[in-house]
């Protein structure tokens, strides 16, 4: 499947609402030299021709850093813009769909909410799973019932693919989603909107053990 050395440590998913227009490019460009490893293109009021000319522009920022690039929930834009994969949910489009138009060269990130979720998992078809959500969060406010950190902990055990953790996540919750068992972090408000989001993700990625790039 694709991009198998995919490093989900420090998973920045946009909003449009916290960094808007010109601010996202700016912010992704930032993040990343603070240490995030990969960015997940989010807005779901965006049409796909929006989505599509704001992914080739991350593209085009994210070029030479080896910083992977997914947009979530819009296949059509994703093979517009001949990103790294998709990102999708699971009410989104069925899993076997995405694999079966992007190929085995793409990335295909699927979220999942509970255990029963995660043990139908086919790991032919996915290359790593978001779970959550962890904690409530503003970000996404029709978001699934909570599971905290022990809820985080068994869907990780049971994972047949690498895992990231996702929902109102900061700094102060790193180690603790890496005890629980993932392979990384998804933020989106820690860093998104932040004043200085280079400075934002160094903090989080020097506490997840990356980053080592010093701010300038």
């Amino acid at each position: 499947m694709g991009l198998k050395a995919q490093d989900l440590t420090l998973y920045l998913v946009t909003d449009p609402i916290l960094c808007p227009g010109p601010l996202l490019i700016e912010t992704v460009t930032a993040a990343v030299k603070g240490g995030v490893s990969f960015v997940q293109l989010r807005d779901k009021d965006a049409t796909t021709s929006e989505r599509v000319d704001m992914a080739r522009a991350l593209k085009t920022c994210l070029r030479g850093t080896g910083v992977p690039l997914v947009v979530n929930d819009d296949l059509d834009a994703a093979i517009a813009a001949d990103v790294d994969g998709i990102h999708i949910g699971q009410d989104d489009i069925a899993v076997e769909e995405a694999r079966a138009r992007l190929g085995s060269r793409k990335i295909v990130g699927l979220s999942c909410e509970n255990a029963t979720q995660v043990k139908a998992v086919n790991a032919d078809l996915v290359d790593y799973l978001g779970l959550g959500t962890v904690f409530a969060t503003s970000t996404k406010a029709d978001h699934k019932p909570t599971i905290g950190l022990s809820g985080l902990a068994k869907m990780a055990r049971l994972s047949p693919v690498p895992s990231v953790a996702i929902g109102g996540l900061k700094v102060d919750h790193a180690k603790a989603v890496l005890r629980a068992g993932c392979d990384g972090m998804a933020v989106v408000s820690a860093i998104c909107g932040q004043p200085n989001p280079k400075a934002a993700a160094k903090a989080l990625s020097s506490t997840l053990k990356i980053g080592e790039e010093p701010l300038t």
